[in-house]
């Protein structure tokens, strides 16, 4: 996406970006399953995932962590006009530093954050320590969230992450982890980070049928 991005276009492109997701948002139906209702709280996803925060409520109150790239602007743009607010990173540590440290006052402020746990740059599906330690000085628990489905119009770009997006009418469910609380180890806590994302994608598929079989998407539409 960079390189379609630049100062001249960069509105342009994240107001149609916005418009795309905008009409798509209309055929997304998201069901939230074993949401455990814990906040203040970090919602912790993986690169490829980072869509599903369609599905979280309370967007006014839910800080979502974005770079400070050029892409990372038009995200920002689009992801803004959702509701969500907004916390910028940056390449470098002073940047990272300040980032961290606005999501901490934002979670002792009572509010939520979501991350992307594996990122800026991977490797994917690797989880970084920067939740755990923000979690741990903020005194919140880390809430893993999986992003599943298994509509054929499912599509996955081919970048590093393996970023997947929901095309025309799709139903996907958000399955959620046992929240985490960092009050050890920091490296234990992200290991169980690790594991429990890794369970989630072992449970999602059972975890759809089920929500299948009980026409839950029917009901949440009506």
């Amino acid at each position: 996406m960079v390189r379609l991005v630049d100062g001249k276009n960069l509105g342009r492109l994240a107001d149609l970006v916005y418009s795309i997701f905008r009409i798509q948002e209309f055929f997304t139906h998201i069901v939230e399953v074993e949401h455990p209702n814990t906040e203040p709280c970090i919602y912790a996803m993986w690169h490829a995932h980072q869509c599903c925060i369609h599905g979280l409520q309370n967007r006014a109150k839910t800080n979502v962590l974005i770079s400070r790239s050029k892409d990372g602007e038009v995200i920002a743009r689009v992801v803004g006009k959702w509701g969500f607010k907004l916390i910028r990173g940056s390449k470098g540590r002073k940047g990272a530093v300040e980032a961290s440290m606005q999501m901490i006052d934002a979670l002792k402020n009572g509010e939520n954050c979501a991350m992307m746990v594996d990122g800026p740059r991977g490797p994917a599906k690797v989880v970084k320590d920067g939740v755990v330690k923000i979690a741990k000085m903020a005194g919140v628990p880390i809430v893993p969230i999986y992003w599943y489905s298994e509509n054929f119009n499912w599509f996955k770009l081919p970048s590093w992450d393996g970023l997947r997006m929901p095309v025309l009418d799709v139903r996907l469910i958000n399955l959620y982890g046992e929240p985490i609380y960092v009050t050890g180890d920091e490296e234990e806590a992200r290991q169980k980070l690790q594991a429990s994302l890794e369970d989630l994608e072992r449970r999602a598929p059972e975890a759809y049928k089920k929500v299948y079989w009980f026409g839950l998407w029917r009901r949440k539409q009506k």
